[in-house]
């Protein structure tokens, strides 16, 4: 009988525990906040894009250049690097960073060393097969004024079952011709990350 019990117990036990692990999908907005793991997610490379590249539109290099050249300058977005622990997809804060730069309006957003490749192979293409009042002249392209470089980083700190999380972003913008830096940001974030001892 005894045996039996705990036999019982124990079945009872792994269906409840089959019940709970079940699988659960809901569909958010996409600008509401997930901070599941506490790790740099969606919502921070999002955040630190708007708040730099406003901050970034705001400084005086941007009225400087435009009084002294009479346009808007032309900017292109380099080299993102991760220098954090943890993998991150750089190309998700770039996306955002071209985002804010191209809708701002302020500026003139030049494509990446990937993207005139595309763009060239297609306009080689043109010439061969587009009606002449069509295709696209070569040597037409339009140089950036401006390249904005970065890097993330990170610093961990863990007591316990408490962790914290301190990421550094830093933007620099240089003068393409003179190398010149017309402008740095840096941007923090602090997480702090509790974990229960007792949880199913």
């Amino acid at each position: 009988m005894k045996k039996f019990l705990v036999v019982a117990v124990a079945i009872s036990l792994a269906f409840l525990m089959a019940a709970c692990a079940g699988t659960s999908v809901k569909r958010v907005d996409e600008h509401t906040i997930t901070d599941l793991s506490g790790r740099w997610n969606d919502t921070d490379a999002q955040s630190t894009a708007e708040k730099m590249i406003e901050e970034m539109l705001n400084r005086p290099w941007l009225r400087r250049y435009m009084r002294d050249s009479g346009k808007e300058p032309r900017i292109i977005v380099g080299e993102i690097s991760n220098r954090t622990d943890e993998h991150i997809d750089v190309m998700v804060f770039r996306k955002e960073i071209e985002n804010e730069l191209t809708n701002a309006g302020d500026v003139i957003f030049v494509a990446s060393a990937t993207e005139r490749e595309e763009i060239r192979a297609e306009r080689a293409d043109m010439q061969e097969y587009a009606s002449d009042d069509t295709r696209k002249k070569f040597k037409r392209e339009k140089a950036a004024d401006f390249m904005l470089k970065g890097v993330l980083t990170s610093i961990p700190d863990q007591a316990g079952g408490t962790k914290a999380i301190y990421y550094q972003v830093n933007l620099e913008l240089f003068n393409t011709e003179t190398n010149e830096k017309a402008w740095v940001g840096q941007h923090k974030i602090k997480k702090v990350i509790s974990r229960s001892r007792f949880g199913l």
